[in-house]
């Protein structure tokens, strides 16, 4: 087992039982941005058409929660560093992304929840390197067949040195959702060294799909990351320095990314997760690895835990034109539909449920 010390398609066959997202829809942004750190920290926010409400500048300096995804962790929720690998190519056992790092950020304490919906303007996540010069800067996908086994008669050589540090969303099964998972939850239920039996896992989102891409490799197809990790200062193909800081920038030009951030901050609860198909071998030590929040060196201010800055606008409570094209039509009404019987940006009349009511005041917008 492995140890520390085109387009995508879902996996083949069903997942097991867990709630699928509603798909709220999040309103890209026609504004110039942009986000910077002025003098004593301070968010500076640039903006060359602000609309009718002022965005919302949120930044955590660390996480709720954050937790070393993998089946032999003894310490879930209170471990010092995660690492992200994969398993042995061409292995039966472990998840292809094996060790990940799952991160929870409580928004309603700078991002009111409950108000219905958010325009997304941008979601930026930093992680810092815990490892010295034990991997390299990969900043482009790499293909599942480039981590077969050589001897695989499908295996490609990689293009380029090193794999990159992948962020998704994050899906949950035996029973759990994204109120309910905590970081010392059960891993999973069943023989941990089984795939696809771990309870929070990475997911994509690809045509609308809550699909868990731990297993990419073994079900041949190449997932979609919503960021991918750039280390800074760092060139490409370099190994990464102790104490480099890893930044995402999350591509929120895909609709379903842009509605699963708009959803949690509606939640009040993000979550994310970091992982990698970095090879490793067998007790093997050379992978990534982050600090988490429980660190020493983190409490003592030397280190950081991952931090996220977000920039969104609440959405008019009882507007009809749900996509945010500008106009009440079609796509409205099926967003609409889609909800019914939900809360949520649909539900028009504000009485907690999308209904009949919600309906004739959309098709009394219809433009």
């Amino acid at each position: 087992m492995s140890m520390p010390a085109a387009s995508p398609k879902p996996p083949a066959g069903p997942l097991p039982a867990m709630p699928v997202m509603p798909v709220m829809p999040a309103r890209l942004s026609n504004s110039s941005l942009v986000l910077s750190l002025g003098a004593a920290g301070c968010v500076v926010l640039a903006s060359s058409a602000l609309g009718q409400s002022d965005p919302i500048v949120a930044v955590f300096d660390e996480p709720s929660a954050d937790r070393w995804n993998y089946p032999f962790n003894p310490t879930p929720g209170a471990r010092w560093t995660a690492s992200t690998f994969g398993n042995e190519p061409g292995a039966a056992l472990f998840d292809n992304r094996d060790g990940q790092l799952t991160l929870v950020f409580d928004t309603a304490s700078q991002i009111p929840a409950g108000l219905g919906g958010y325009e997304v303007i941008s979601v930026r996540l930093e992680i810092e390197n815990a490892s010295d010069a034990t991997w390299r800067f990969d900043p482009t996908p790499d293909g599942w067949r480039t981590f077969l086994s050589e001897e695989d008669p499908l295996w490609l050589p990689d293009e380029d040195p090193g794999e990159p540090i992948e962020l998704f969303g994050t899906g949950f099964r035996h029973g759990f959702d994204a109120d309910t998972w905590q970081e010392n939850s059960p891993f999973g239920i069943g023989d941990p060294l089984v795939p696809e039996v771990r309870s929070a896992f990475p997911i994509d989102l690809a045509e609308g799909l809550a699909a868990d891409v731990s297993n990419s490799v073994r079900e041949q197809f190449d997932p979609m990351p919503w960021a991918i990790g750039v280390a800074a200062d760092v060139p490409a193909g370099e190994v990464v320095p102790y104490g480099t800081s890893v930044s995402f920038e999350v591509d929120l030009s895909r609709s379903e990314i842009a509605a699963y951030f708009a959803e949690a901050f509606d939640r009040g609860r993000l979550i994310l997760t970091v992982a990698s198909l970095a090879k490793v071998v067998q007790q093997g030590a050379s992978f990534p690895g982050f600090h988490c929040k429980e660190s020493p060196l983190v409490e003592i201010g030397v280190a950081s835990a991952a931090r996220l800055e977000v920039v969104v606008r609440p959405l008019p409570p009882t507007s009809s034109d749900l996509d945010g094209d500008g106009s009440v039509g079609g796509a409205d009404l099926t967003i609409l539909l889609a909800a019914w019987g939900k809360g949520g940006i649909a539900d028009l009349d504000g009485d907690g449920s999308v209904g009949g009511a919600d309906l004739a005041i959309l098709l009394a917008d219809w433009n």
